[in-house]
């Protein structure tokens, strides 16, 4: 547990309730964290799931890995130590959203269980979706448009997930997308689908009855 280094704080309840903000958008703010191998194509199918969602109606937004680093978590590395930071403060800001009504989609490597149960375990129950990018090492090789798989092998990068520095599959994800196996759009159709059935968003022919 991260220690409270802040005195003489007090959390100020909002005017405005996360129940006011779903009733009046129609649908409710949520997480979905997206975790995977590097180059399992969380990155593609987080972008195209937001878009779908965009589509709909829905306020989303992408929290992605390499973006996030350019900025929040810039003075962060790739040690394991580093790592769980980075995750516990993407967890943080990602319940924010959420309980701004938004659905937020999260596209991390965040290899241990340990901190994506961290994550999760800062929504209510049924507002955090676990999606597993299963993709095989030689996929996520083939696809590498960085060459990092590749640098990695030759000893260029230190602590490369998948390499020299492990990944912990999710144990009871909400969703497993085979990103080796589907295309881009049955992918992002079988996340909304899911979001569907939870209630999360209105399946597509009550939106365009509602329109």
């Amino acid at each position: 547990m991260t220690e409270v280094r802040a005195t003489n704080i007090t959390w100020h309840k909002p005017l405005i309730t996360l129940a006011d903000r779903e009733m009046r958008n129609r649908y409710k703010g949520a997480v979905l964290w997206l975790t995977g191998l590097p180059s399992s194509g969380k990155s593609t199918l987080a972008h195209e799931v937001e878009r779908l969602l965009f589509e709909r109606g829905c306020s989303s937004y992408v929290l992605d890995g390499d973006n996030i680093r350019h900025g929040l978590n810039k003075n962060l590395g790739f040690s394991p130590e580093d790592r769980k930071e980075n995750i516990r403060r993407i967890g943080e800001v990602a319940r924010l959203f959420a309980d701004a009504g938004i659905i937020v989609i999260t596209a991390f490597i965040s290899p241990y269980r340990e901190d994506r149960n961290q994550a999760r375990s800062l929504n209510e129950q049924g507002r955090f979706f676990e999606i597993h990018c299963a993709c095989s090492i030689s996929e996520c090789e083939k696809r590498d448009p960085k060459g990092l798989w590749q640098k990695a092998r030759n000893g260029e990068i230190p602590e490369f997930t998948g390499v020299s520095a492990p990944y912990e599959d999710p144990e009871a994800p909400e969703i497993v997308i085979e990103t080796d196996k589907l295309c881009l759009e049955d992918c992002a159709a079988a996340i909304l689908r899911q979001l569907e059935q939870q209630e999360i968003i209105a399946p597509l022919h009550v939106n365009k009855e509602a329109a």
